[in-house]
């Protein structure tokens, strides 16, 4: 399929699809509790697990860390709910639009930062004793962002990058500075998901009400409404539009 002006399209993953019916591999399906909502769980398949893993396997967030993420988008807010669930004790959002650090309260952030308003590193700093946060969690995909989550961090902190950036962007940094830090600067695809191992549980925590997904749920549209709704979440107007069959 192409665009008009010629632009080829393909299936995100090899599996995406905006369709009434698709056809994936068996392997690419995974069994949950069917009593959970459809609408909700559904979010598990990409962004939602993507940001509760970043925090809870590949940035293994313990009981009583600090955690600071960068972007309180869908991931970002995943992340904050997933360190929450982990045991953090300071969990810090990060945003530039006071309605995201309004959400980020809402799913869990125990202090929010507005990026806007001045030096991003010391405010985090500033909440961790001065030290930095255990963990950074860039949720943005910006090199700029991934660089304050760099120096934000703890000495011998971990740097997660969950946000997805384009080709062509680049980081630069100091050689002393990555190597006088320590720490770990690990990179967190789909948040080292394995759905038949992840998924159960994260279904079985919505069910005992530990893990609120139904928040991710901004509104549930029609295949119609697809256009309109990629523009609401351009605009950081909803978290997730769910379409409903």
């Amino acid at each position: 399929m192409t665009l008009v002006d010629g632009t080829p399209l393909s299936p995100a993953l090899g599996i995406g699809a905006f369709a009434e019916k698709t056809l994936v591999a068996a392997g690419q399906c995974t069994t949950v509790d069917p009593s959970a909502r459809p609408e909700a769980v559904g979010l598990l398949g990409c962004g939602v697990m993507a940001g509760l893993g970043a925090a809870m396997l590949t940035g293994e967030v313990g009981i009583g860390d600090s955690v600071a993420v960068f972007g309180c988008g869908g991931v970002g807010c995943a992340a904050i709910a997933g360190a929450r669930l982990a045991g953090a004790s300071t969990v810090i959002g990060i945003d530039l639009d006071p309605g995201k650090l309004e959400l980020a309260r809402e799913f869990g952030a125990t202090d929010v930062i507005d990026a806007s308003g001045g030096d991003v590193v010391a405010a985090v700093r500033a909440l961790t004793g001065g030290n930095g946060a255990d963990v950074c969690i860039e949720a943005v995909g910006n090199p700029a962002v991934m660089e304050q989550a760099f120096y934000a961090r703890d000495l011998a902190g971990t740097l997660v990058q969950v946000g997805v950036p384009t080709p062509e962007m680049r980081i630069d940094l100091p050689m002393i500075e990555f190597f006088g830090r320590g720490g770990q600067l690990r990179p967190s695809w789909y948040g080292d998901c394995l759905p038949s191992r992840d998924f159960p549980v994260m279904v079985d925590l919505y069910l005992q009400g530990r893990l609120d997904l139904d928040r991710f749920v901004s509104e549930t549209i029609t295949l119609g409404q697809v256009e309109e709704a990629f523009h609401r979440m351009e605009r950081g107007e909803v978290l997730r539009s769910v379409v409903t069959i």
